[in-house]
């Protein structure tokens, strides 16, 4: 027992540390990540994948809507995307829910696959992808197909990210998931990396390996190393927008103020209206 109160102790004592090296950055990060609306509402004839996209498939079809909502763990994704959720289908709205590694083909693999970490940071990539593909070819197209509206808990855009700050090639990175359709809404919740790793620790007292990037070396501290890779992802991710244009959320706020700030945007696309501000 005093062991256990003297690692908790210590993982404390490097947060706040960590907090006060983070917070001498938060005002720039704010600053860097300030919210702002670019919603790429598609008609049916503008539909399309980014690539050469899964053959035999009728875009003119898919009449449902497809939004996505990216950010790290700790990020708040999977609360704004079951009050979604809520609101969506209080509204008369069928819905559908996505994510990374729920794909009845490969999803338990998946996640041996991370627990023993031996394989490739190339054949993970694969391994990812094929999961994706087949949820988009067995759940997210027929969900679309039959006028649902489909909520993704991350895309294609956080495997990307995590492959470029991995150092893959970005055109292999690119072309990998060329299959991906092209959705109607993206929202990427940004949060300080110090409050990352408060809601982290504070959910289990303790950082995700791979969302530390430990596999990298950046760091044997884990505060450290977290912090570090969560950065590198920041930068990644501000690259991926300015190909692929989602909306950043800035995610510091409540829940309740987030969830608003996407109901506002989700009703503006069933609405029709095309807004671009910045």
């Amino acid at each position: 027992m005093k062991t256990r109160k003297k690692t908790v102790k210590k993982l404390i004592g490097k947060r706040n540390l960590t907090r006060k090296v983070v917070g001498q950055k938060l005002s720039r990060d704010r600053e860097k990540y300030a919210s702002y609306t670019n919603i790429q509402l598609l008609t049916e004839t503008e539909r399309k994948f980014y690539g050469a996209g899964i053959p035999g498939v009728d875009v003119n079809t898919l009449k449902g809507k497809l939004i996505v909502v990216e950010g790290a763990d700790g990020s708040g994704r999977s609360t704004q995307i079951a009050k979604l959720v809520d609101w969506l289908e209080g509204s008369g709205h069928a819905t559908v829910q996505v994510g990374l590694k729920r794909s009845t083909l490969v999803s338990e693999e998946l996640q041996l696959a991370k627990n023993s970490n031996r394989l490739s940071h190339r054949t993970m990539s694969l391994f990812y992808a094929t999961d994706f593909a087949d949820q988009l070819e067995n759940v997210i197209l027929p969900a679309l197909r039959a006028g649902r509206m489909v909520l993704a808990d991350r895309y294609i855009y956080t495997l990307m990210a995590r492959d470029l700050v991995r150092g893959m090639n970005p055109e292999w990175v690119k072309n990998l998931y060329g299959i991906a359709l092209e959705p109607d809404a993206v929202f990427y919740l940004n949060v300080s990396t110090e409050k990352l790793i408060e809601r982290n620790f504070l959910k289990s007292h303790s950082l995700d390996y791979w969302e530390s990037g430990m596999d990298l070396g950046l760091s044997q501290d884990w505060f450290e190393s977290f912090s570090k890779f969560q950065q590198l992802m920041m930068e990644k991710y501000r690259e991926l927008q300015k190909v692929y244009h989602f909306t950043i959320v800035d995610a510091n706020h409540s829940v309740e103020v987030v969830h608003a700030i996407l109901k506002k945007e989700v009703q503006k696309l069933l609405s029709n209206r095309k807004t671009t501000h910045t």
